[in-house]
């Protein structure tokens, strides 16, 4: 999954990636940090085409959490039927490659909507924002896709950032990024689908979910799928962990969750899909979250909203 696969970008308009910036900055310490989920808040002030939007999302998540869905605890890929924040906060990413051989063609991955202080941070991998030594372009975020339908509306990045290790050598290791995005008609992303927590410098090896929206067959792209199990390291040529996972191409930068509450759909982001080997298709892996993660998550939620 070291390539985006590409894909047909609906909706994407004349909305451009306005700004892009990589996250060159000394990397804090590696202290355990974790920041909490956010739910969304109801608003009076949104649009009545919104708020009917979100209110009708929320109830379903609602109604799927509290149903008889069943959630596996170990998973190579089933789709994500039971509702809650999870169907809210995840969801598809568009953008135009802009150089290489798929230079202008359309590809999707996948990005999570993160607590965060200026509440318009999506988290995704490194190479769903910059490729080939350049940063993609129409870079959009649509949370809780399905099936081509889009509840809470397209928000467009205004500021792409990646780890210097990504952004220098596109190092495996480090294949993280956080996008900023645009507020949509007076109010920030989180204030309308909320927001999966971020875990920094945690243990390894522990039970994890993973999520996207893999494109590549056997599936189309269209509905968010799962996989959970127990992480393990990756001994062979990166220090990623990984977990049995049949997802694929289009899945790339969706998130691992650490503590995830299957009746919520809440958790902790601490990982997401990154890549595959060729020999093992059947094992999905992520780079660890350390103080390189943060200092981009940092940098992304301290970000002005343009």
């Amino acid at each position: 999954m070291e390539a985006a696969e590409p894909l047909e970008a609906p909706g994407t308009g004349s909305r451009h990636f306005a700004a892009a910036a990589s996250a060159l900055l000394d990397a804090p310490g590696a202290s355990p940090a974790a920041v909490a989920p956010t739910s969304a808040p109801s608003s009076t002030a949104a649009s009545a085409s919104t708020q009917a939007a979100a209110s009708g999302a929320a109830a379903s998540g609602a109604a799927a959490a509290g149903s008889s869905a069943y959630v596996s605890s170990r998973t190579s890929g089933s789709s994500w039927t039971a509702g809650g924040t999870i169907a809210r906060t995840t969801g598809r990413v568009f953008f135009t490659v802009t150089t290489g051989s798929d230079a202008g063609r359309n590809a999707s991955c996948t990005g999570t909507a993160v607590t965060s202080a200026n509440k318009s941070v999506v988290i995704t991998a490194g190479h769903c924002v910059k490729l080939n030594g350049a940063f993609h372009a129409n870079w959009v975020f649509v949370p809780g896709y399905d099936q081509g339908d889009r509840p809470d509306g397209t928000w467009p990045a205004t500021t792409l950032l990646t780890t210097s290790q990504w952004n220098s050598g596109e190092n495996m290791n480090f294949d993280i990024a956080a996008a900023v995005v645009a507020p949509q008609g007076g109010r920030s992303l989180t204030e309308v689908v909320g927001g999966q927590g971020v875990a920094f410098n945690q243990p390894r090896g522990r039970q994890t979910y993973a999520f996207g929206y893999p494109a590549g067959a056997p599936y189309d792209g269209s509905r968010l799928v799962y996989c959970s199990g127990r992480t393990f390291d990756d001994y062979l040529s990166s220090e990623d962990q990984g977990l049995s996972c049949g997802m694929t191409g289009g899945s790339s930068g969706g998130p691992w969750l650490l503590n995830f509450n299957q009746s919520t759909g809440g958790g902790m982001v601490n990982s997401v899909n990154s890549f595959k080997y060729n020999f093992a298709p059947s094992w999905m892996f992520g780079p660890y979250f350390g103080a390189e993660a943060e200092a981009v998550y940092n940098t992304a939620q301290n970000t002005g909203l343009s």
